[in-house]
């Protein structure tokens, strides 16, 4: 039996698994439940999160822009210390989870919660990333972990959940999924069944920010980028905030297939 709570914000993005979580959440708690969606870049969601958050009843919506904060003070600092997890791994998802929680937290107390909730599973870091910073930032909260808790165990359950309560269920998910997405303004994280086999060419719909590499130009593109005490700050000689230069990075590596096909030239101030 689930103790008492009147509050909870959740972590949400928007996607399946976090719109079942909130309607779990809402029959399981039968509080009040605030959606914080994080802005890090990833465009077209934000608006589909908001609609299916209402759908699903919720009258406190919170989607937060934290583009600049990310870059600024995430990113260019990850970058500057050339953190690779690992010895081999790019931080793309797990540097924006502090983040994200650190927000999470702080609606948590402007609305007077007595929880937040996430939607990692039950196996991997996310978890610990979320639930670490969370009990640092703020003990009090409990912290809702619904694959660790709920009875669903299946990708099937999961669809037969989200029709019983009319939680739309985007083409791609019906069954198992193809792949799945992370995607903020440093990156975009394809995985899953279609691209577990190495011996099978990824079909053209992975690429979501670049042309296919058979489309792109056959000329490389040169920009220039100044820095000011390690960190960018221009573009073609152009000042920019952190967030508007690795936008417009994303567009010029996307439209020659990989940032790899940029030719780059640095300069040590603006």
């Amino acid at each position: 039996m689930a103790r008492k709570i009147g509050k909870i914000v959740l972590a949400y993005s928007g996607g399946l698994d976090t719109s079942i979580i909130l309607k779990w959440l809402q029959e399981t708690y039968g509080c009040e439940v605030v959606t914080f969606t994080a802005d890090l870049g990833q465009r077209e969601e934000l608006e589909t999160a908001r609609a299916k958050a209402k759908m699903l009843g919720v009258r406190d919506i919170r989607i937060v822009d934290l583009r600049e904060e990310f870059v600024g003070d995430f990113v260019f600092p990850m970058l500057r210390a050339n953190t690779v997890y690992e010895g081999q791994y790019l931080l793309g998802s797990s540097i924006a989870r502090p983040l994200i929680a650190e927000h999470l937290v702080a609606i948590a107390r402007e609305v007077g919660a007595d929880a937040v909730a996430h939607g990692s599973t039950g196996k991997g870091n996310d978890q610990v990333r979320f639930e670490l910073a969370v009990n640092a930032l703020d003990p009090s909260l409990e912290v809702i972990a619904p694959w660790r808790q709920w009875d669903i165990r299946s990708r099937a359950q999961l669809l037969e959940y989200a029709a019983r309560h009319q939680i739309p269920v985007p083409r791609d998910k019906r069954g198992e999924a193809p792949f799945s997405i992370d995607a903020n303004l440093l990156h975009s994280s394809t995985e899953g069944k279609v691209l577990e086999d190495p011996a099978e060419i990824a079909p053209d719909y992975i690429y979501r920010r670049t042309v296919d590499p058979i489309d792109a130009p056959d000329q490389p593109e040169i920009v220039a980028i100044g820095f000011e005490n390690g960190d960018p700050v221009s573009l073609n000689g152009r000042p920019m905030t952190p967030a508007a230069l690795l936008t417009d990075l994303n567009e010029c590596g996307g439209d020659t297939a990989s940032g790899g096909s940029i030719w780059l030239k640095t300069a040590s101030s603006a």
